[in-house]
């Protein structure tokens, strides 16, 4: 699933090109790919000009003139591949950024009145695009649920600290994955946090200290601007707005660089699996603390 960063990518990439086109049609293949009423899509999809493209954790929001909002969430293989005055792709790595569209995993369609044309393509059909009225957007589940924006510049260090406390009895990667602790966060960031605060992936959160979390705060933080600086991960399953993979895994410290050197201290990156997930350390630098 992309992470925070790539998403992030996605929606500046789309924010840029698509604000102010006027949707005239829409198709579908997939009822679950696109769960809205045929009434609400006349009413208020239909005739309507985007007026902004948002990003809430890893999913988008494309906002309406009609107070509707198309909310997308890519999943593991979504793509969104513009077409029109130029050329724009997103997502999962496929040839289908670069084909002749519409192809066998176009799941939506949006006609603009200028003749370009937005497509959701999603092969295994896990991804969705929901329409729903703008003022209920906040209401769906799991923006109910999810945890504050990282980089907000109103979300501080002791928000970050008070809200890890609550999970004192966490694994710490465990707990910076839980997206209701805080938006955003997958397994490539973690890793790289965690290394850049010298934390062992294991640790308790109740044995990390608060000056520890405030380290990990500010690794964070600093990660994902450089990643989405460098267009995302080149994780197998992104690629950045233009279609490039990004680049920010050649900048990574540890994340698929086992069996190489540490950085810092010259001893070997190795692979654990921590909380479900493969995991990458150094066993110098990120001491566990058992006691």
């Amino acid at each position: 699933m992309p992470e925070l960063p790539e998403v992030e990518t996605v929606k500046r990439g789309l924010k840029r090109l698509i604000v102010g086109r006027k949707i005239i049609n829409v198709e579908w293949d997939w009822p679950k790919s696109f769960p809205s009423s045929e009434e609400d899509v006349n009413d208020y999809l239909i005739g309507s000009v985007i007026t902004d493209v948002k990003r809430r954790a890893k999913v988008l929001k494309i906002e309406l003139d009609s107070d509707y909002t198309l909310v997308i969430h890519l999943k593991m293989t979504g793509q969104l591949v513009f077409r029109g005055d130029e050329s724009f792709g997103a997502g999962h790595p496929t040839d289908s950024l670069v084909n002749d569209l519409p192809d066998k995993s176009t799941r939506v369609t949006l006609f603009f009145e200028d003749g370009s044309k937005l497509f959701f393509n999603d092969q295994r059909k896990f991804g969705w695009v929901r329409l729903i009225p703008t003022d209920m957007v906040k209401e769906i589940n799991f923006f109910k649920k999810v945890g504050p924006e990282p980089l907000e510049d109103s979300f501080k260090a002791a928000d970050f600290i008070k809200r890890f406390r609550r999970r004192n009895n966490s694994g710490i990667k465990s707990a910076l994955l839980d997206q209701t602790v805080i938006a955003g966060v997958g397994n490539i960031y973690a890793d790289e946090a965690l290394y850049a605060a010298r934390i062992h992936p294991e640790t308790k959160v109740t044995k990390v200290s608060d000056k520890k979390l405030k380290q990990l705060y500010k690794a964070v933080r600093e990660i994902l601007t450089i990643s989405i600086e460098a267009g995302g991960s080149t994780d197998r399953n992104y690629v950045d707005a233009e279609g490039k993979k990004g680049s920010y895994l050649k900048f990574a410290n540890v994340f698929r660089r086992e069996g190489e050197s540490c950085m810092r201290c010259g001893r070997e990156i190795t692979k654990i699996k921590v909380a479900g997930r493969g995991t990458h350390i150094c066993s110098f630098c990120q001491r566990r603390r058992l006691k």
